[in-house]
């Protein structure tokens, strides 16, 4: 996997992830968007941490400059 992700929009993402979780289990949403708060923050923070977001490689997109290639 090619890291795709640059370091402003992994901020972003990790911050607004933890926002999303923290929402929807603190009780701010009703079932079932308490949920779908909490999955969606869990794969912002999950793209964040590993650098790669699978919707930008099918669309073509990078926010990440002269990232290194990560293979894994």
């Amino acid at each position: 996997m090619k890291a795709n992700v640059g370091t402003i929009d992994r901020v972003f993402r990790l911050l607004a992830g933890a926002a999303a979780i923290a929402f929807g289990y603190m009780g701010g949403l009703e079932a079932p968007w308490n949920a779908i708060a909490i999955g969606a923050g869990s794969v912002l923070v999950l793209t964040s941490v590993i650098k790669f977001c699978p919707l930008y490689a099918i669309v073509g997109a990078s926010t990440c400059g002269k990232c290194k290639t990560s293979e894994s």
